[in-house]
């Protein structure tokens, strides 16, 4: 059985870290499947989906990591074509990746004692998304 859902989510952007774990774990739960795998995927360039403990000291670790390889005050191609800031943006979604896939069993996902699903936003600029969430399983 697969069953697709969605996340709606309003971020600030500028690599802004939100814990999705709750949703994900209700849409698992409301699904009519038992076991199976949950995949959440963000049909976004600018945006990645990993896990991570969702602790403040971890959260702004994680955070500086994207300022110190992919600086934000760089010049970047992208900016110059299209004058919107945010080639840094792409740059760091593509190296987090857009998708992430959580085996779950007996409706609960697998995780870690200290890991949570989170979506990091690196546009620059705040944006409402909606997160593609989908179970497949029995």
């Amino acid at each position: 059985m697969i069953k697709t859902d969605s996340i709606e989510i309003s971020t600030q952007g500028n690599a802004q870290v939100l814990d999705i774990t709750q949703p994900v774990a209700l849409a698992v739960a409301d699904s009519e499947v038992e076991s199976g795998i949950v995949t959440v995927f963000c049909p976004s360039a600018t945006s990645g989906v990993t896990t991570i403990e969702y602790e403040n000291g971890a959260v702004r670790d994680f955070q500086r990591l994207f300022d110190e390889i992919v600086a934000p005050n760089r010049e970047y191609l992208h900016n110059l074509r299209w004058g919107d800031g945010n080639g840094h943006s792409h740059v760091r979604a593509a190296l987090l990746g857009p998708s992430l896939t959580i085996p779950f069993v007996k409706k609960r996902l697998t995780l870690g004692t200290w890991q949570q699903i989170v979506y990091v936003d690196f546009d620059n600029r705040s944006r409402r998304r909606s997160l593609v969430v989908q179970i497949m399983g029995e």
